[in-house]
């Protein structure tokens, strides 16, 4: 196995924001580990909005990687919106995935294969 030391990888995380039909998508890229968590937590839960976000599409198809620290910040999310809104999870690879389901996130937070389904879960 090859260990690529932190210095040398790439910026670690990147997220775009768009909303689309009044939900707030964050699509984000790369890997989510202790490093870059405040990046995530201020992603999902931006602090100089005047109203925050109520219904959160996050779309993981480009992270791969998420430890401890990731599923944290989701569940502070969660919790944040879960009285008016909600958050819901789309295309987490496999691996990351996995350790949503080992979890039990996607028994608190829905997870869904796409943003399209994530977003209208019904049809």
């Amino acid at each position: 196995m090859n260990d690529i030391p932190k210095a040398d990888r790439p910026n670690g995380l990147s997220v775009e924001q768009q909303v689309v039909e009044g939900v707030r998508v964050v699509a984000v890229r790369g890997e989510i580990d202790h490093d870059v968590k405040d990046v995530f937590r201020e992603a999902l839960l931006p602090q100089n909005e005047a109203v925050p976000p109520s219904r959160i599409v996050l779309d993981l198809s480009d992270v791969t990687f998420m430890d401890s620290s990731g599923i944290n910040v989701l569940v502070a999310a969660h919790r944040a919106v879960a009285g008016d809104g909600w958050l819901r999870i789309a295309g987490a690879q496999p691996s990351v995935l996995r350790v949503l389901l080992v979890v039990g996130i996607d028994e608190v937070i829905s997870c869904h294969a796409t943003v399209r389904q994530a977003m209208n879960p019904g049809s």
